[in-house]
C-alpha cells in the first residue's frame, strides 16, 4: 500500500503521547521518529485517511505544540 509522508516537529517530551494518540486510531497512520534531536516525526498516512489525520492534528494542537515541516529526501 502506498502511503503519504507528513512531517511534524514537536517538543521531545510530547513524542510518545503524540504517537500513542495517532496510532490509537487503527489504520490511520504510522508514526516514527525521523530526527530525535530535532523532535521531528514522520506520519505515514495511507490513502483515504488524510482528512482524519488533519482532524486529529487539529485536535492535538489544542493540547501540544505541533509544527508541520517539509523534509527533502
Amino acid at each position: 500500500m502506498d502511503t503519504h509522508s507528513r512531517y511534524v516537529r514537536l517538543h521531545r517530551q510530547d513524542i510518545a503521547y503524540f504517537k500513542f494518540i495517532i496510532e490509537s486510531y487503527e489504520g490511520m497512520a504510522v508514526v516514527r521518529t525521523q530526527d530525535p534531536r530535532e523532535a521531528i516525526v514522520e506520519l505515514m498516512v495511507p490513502p483515504g485517511w488524510e482528512k482524519d489525520v488533519d482532524e486529529a492534528l487539529a485536535s492535538l494542537r489544542r493540547e501540544i505544540e505541533i509544527e508541520e515541516v517539509s523534509l527533502t529526501p
